[in-house]
């Protein structure tokens, strides 16, 4: 075998070690040395070099790169996420006739289209969904991230809380609980604007938890300006600190008419 194929061999059975070991900052040392180490391939992207050992060292990159996507998830790095995605995907579209299918293709592409719905970039959701297959769009993982969207678009935001229950892959916990805040905020905001106060019976229903000391728990971590008392909880201190924009009427007649004239001048 190549030496330099050793050596990164070598390198990533120890990073795997590690990572079954939970122990995530030597992976993330491993993995700076290991992407170092993989630039010396030409077989890989974007040249795809004939070499002799061009599928080994394919192969074995997509696993440290698909390694590396969930390393980002266990440390909470959306950034680092995405940075190891895109180098990761040119391993799914432009070498797929070079390698075997990976088995963790479909969960980390369900994987990023979680991330950008969290994330609300829903133009690029819809873009990434675009180029998938139609096998890929029957796949749970890519079907999960689908149905989310559109239950988030539909505003069933407890189908979307309760989607967190059945997550096709462990690793898609963390972007469920993200966005799940989401909802959560989403709704608060809501609620302090149309409602004065509500119990906290209905407040917990509203906000889609499951006990009161939830609800507790949310309002003095995400809204301490919420006041709690009589059993009820009241926005009204909220909405006194919410700063009033005064509409500047006189400014926008002037511009309007301005602009009538220019128009006038044109013509």
């Amino acid at each position: 075998m190549d030496p330099k194929l050793t050596e990164v061999s070598q390198l990533f059975d120890r990073f795997k070690s590690a990572f079954l070991r939970s122990d995530y900052d030597i992976c993330s040392n491993l993995l700076s040395q290991l992407k170092v180490l993989l630039t010396g391939f030409r077989s890989l992207p974007p040249l795809f070099a004939d070499t002799p050992n061009a599928v080994h060292e394919l192969t074995i990159a997509r696993d440290i790169y698909e390694h590396a996507v969930v390393l980002s998830v266990k440390i909470e790095d959306q950034d680092a996420f995405e940075r190891d995605f895109f180098q990761l995907k040119p391993y799914y579209t432009d070498a797929c006739n070079r390698l075997p299918p990976s088995p963790q293709e479909y969960p980390i592409l369900g994987l990023n289209l979680l991330r950008l719905l969290v994330q609300n970039r829903i133009a690029e959701f819809h873009t990434e969904l675009e180029l998938l297959s139609s096998a890929a769009l029957e796949n749970p993982c890519i079907k999960h991230a689908v149905e989310l969207e559109q239950s988030f678009m539909e505003g069933a935001y407890n189908r979307v809380l309760s989607a967190r229950q059945k997550v096709p892959h462990d690793t898609y916990v963390y972007f469920m609980d993200l966005l799940a805040k989401t909802v959560r905020d989403e709704i608060a905001g809501c609620s302090e604007k149309a409602y004065d106060y509500l119990s906290i019976k209905d407040a917990k229903q509203m906000l889609l938890f499951s006990s009161d000391q939830e609800l507790l728990e949310y309002i003095k971590e995400e809204h301490p300006e919420w006041e709690i008392k009589n059993g009820s909880v009241f926005f009204q201190k909220a909405k006194e600190s919410a700063p009033c924009k005064e509409i500047p009427s006189l400014q926008l007649i002037n511009q309007t008419l301005s602009y009538a004239r220019e128009l006038e001048r044109i013509v």
